[in-house]
């Protein structure tokens, strides 16, 4: 028995709910030697993918919204009991926006990698004509997290997929079973072999393994950490990545702000997920004149929120995934309040067998800048709720951080909102709304400073799963040679000079001259001579 469970161990994941540890399956573990013969046959594969016609892949990617309209029910069951969210949340954060994913993508496809032609940048080339191609990189790489474990990887796939690229996907370790989940969908749409794969390898491994094994492109979505060891290992072979790597987000919250809300908004976009979110708030800074106001309402809606986990579809908030992610909320809560933070509000909290991982929420008052809530991504359901004296120190302070995910400002002024929006160092901001825009398949997803390079979704996401290349064409009738080639002579230099002073001079008198002897090298254009 004792070598049975010692080989299990070494060839699959455990798969347990976070809350009550019950063992939901087992996920086989990839062979780190296999993972390099899996890449090479995607490649192979992947040509004969590229050329389909992008109609005939958006079908392939049509039947996993089929699949998913099927068995919305099963998905989410499965995400919740995986990861710990609750079941609502799974179908609202997680399968609707992956069903409208697909669908937004497979039908903009042939618009996102459509040829575009390039206007002549002056009158003297008018004759080169110019145009912009998509290529595919050829094996895309997905190792994605496992806060939102569905469809974070989702939206990557699809859109790699629609590109022409064959994918290579790695779930996160501790939500193996919604991998397993995600790899049924894409073997509904009866994909060629080797186009779409999926490998289960350990998280420490996983990144230098794609890397190495000769992955064209990896999209990573992880600690800052690990993307920093990544960019290190990429740059031995300038293999490109897409990162995203958390956020520490910034709300504001004006004297003129409709409170109701904004209070239930940052509740929401706080606590959601039980904070487990990249894009979700952790600061808040809101103006003296609302701040008493805004903080009463705050308060009256997260005692009002239902921690637990189970099948009542009633709860708000279910349990977070993982001990060790539960460990660093409790280390930021203790660090607060030994500097003087003050609990102002707290959720109820669940007893019995059924509360494990379950953290319940909390809006921390008396907060500052010396605090690791205020300082670092917490990701977790604590609230910091800061007082300023205006909207400019709002904007200073929620600057005052290395991550840049996304922030929101919200105010009944839009104009207004959106200007202090624009001041904000973040790749989202929203108005009025916060945790909403990575839902949105057709919004740029990404950030600034250490929260990541490059973006996904929407049309610049799509950009980022093919590399453009230049095709130019000459059209100049009967030309021979171009009139700067070889030989070179006093006559062709004084040509070109002319064509500069001609296109460029602002005396009248030197863009005739100019002119005149710019048309004394034209003819070499069709002529065969030296």
């Amino acid at each position: 028995m004792t070598d049975q469970l010692s080989k299990q161990k070494v060839e699959h994941t455990v798969c347990r709910n976070p809350a009550t540890g019950e063992i939901l399956g087992y996920s086989s573990l990839t062979d780190l030697k296999e993972l390099e013969q899996i890449i090479s046959r995607a490649k192979i594969a992947q040509k004969s993918w590229s050329r389909l016609k992008v109609r005939e892949r958006a079908r392939h990617m049509l039947r996993v919204r089929d699949y998913l309209a099927q068995h919305a029910e099963k998905i989410s069951e499965v995400i919740s009991n995986d990861n710990g969210k609750t079941r609502l949340d799974a179908l609202a954060t997680e399968v609707l926006p992956a069903a409208m994913a697909v669908d937004y993508y497979a039908k903009q496809a042939r618009k996102f990698l459509k040829t575009r032609y390039i206007c002549p940048g002056n009158v003297l080339l008018l004759y080169k004509v110019s145009k912009i191609v998509r290529m595919p990189y050829g094996v895309i790489g997905v190792i994605s997290p496992w806060n939102y474990p569905f469809s974070i990887p989702f939206s990557e796939i699809v859109k790699a997929l629609l590109a022409g690229n064959a994918v290579v996907v790695k779930t996160a370790s501790e939500t193996q079973w919604v991998g397993r989940i995600l790899e049924e969908c894409f073997l509904a749409a009866e994909l060629p072999k080797g186009i779409f794969n999926f490998v289960n390898i350990p998280g420490r491994f996983a990144g230098s393994a794609f890397l190495k094994n000769g992955i064209d492109k990896l999209f990573f979505t992880g600690s800052l950490a690990v993307g920093k060891q990544l960019m290190t290992e990429a740059g031995e072979t300038l293999t490109p990545l897409v990162l995203e790597l958390g956020g520490n987000d910034a709300m504001l919250v004006c004297e003129d702000a409709d409170l109701f809300r904004a209070s239930s908004g940052a509740a929401w976009a706080g606590f959601q997920n039980s904070g487990q979110s990249c894009g979700g708030v952790e600061r808040v800074y809101v103006h003296e004149q609302v701040y008493d106001s805004f903080l009463q309402l705050l308060k009256r809606k997260t005692e009002s929120l239902r921690v637990g986990f189970g099948d009542n579809f009633e709860m708000d908030i279910g349990a977070m995934t993982t001990e060790r992610q539960v460990s660093k909320v409790k280390s930021h809560l203790r660090d607060a309040l030994a500097k003087g933070a003050l609990v102002y509000a707290r959720s109820a909290e669940p007893a019995g067998k059924e509360s494990g991982n379950i953290v319940p929420a909390m809006v921390l008052t008396g907060v500052n800048h010396d605090m690791l809530i205020m300082k670092e991504e917490t990701f977790g359901p604590l609230l910091g709720v800061m007082k300023v004296k205006d909207m400019d120190e709002a904007v200073a302070l929620a600057n005052d951080s290395h991550l840049g995910l996304t922030g929101s400002v919200w105010s009944r002024n839009r104009r207004r909102a959106e200007k202090l929006g624009r001041q904000i160092q973040a790749g989202v901001v929203t108005i009025n709304d916060h945790l909403v825009s990575h839902g949105l398949a057709e919004t740029p997803w990404g950030g600034v400073k250490q929260s990541g390079i490059g973006r996904s979704h929407g049309a610049i996401g799509f950009d980022e799963m093919t590399q453009p290349q230049v095709i130019v064409h000459d059209l100049l009738p009967l030309a021979r040679q171009n009139i700067w080639w070889h030989p070179h002579g006093k006559k062709i230099y004084e040509g070109l000079v002319g064509a500069i002073r001609f296109l460029y001079s602002r005396s009248i008198g030197q863009r005739v001259r100019g002119f005149y002897h710019l048309l004394k090298i034209l003819p070499r254009y069709f002529s065969t001579r030296s």
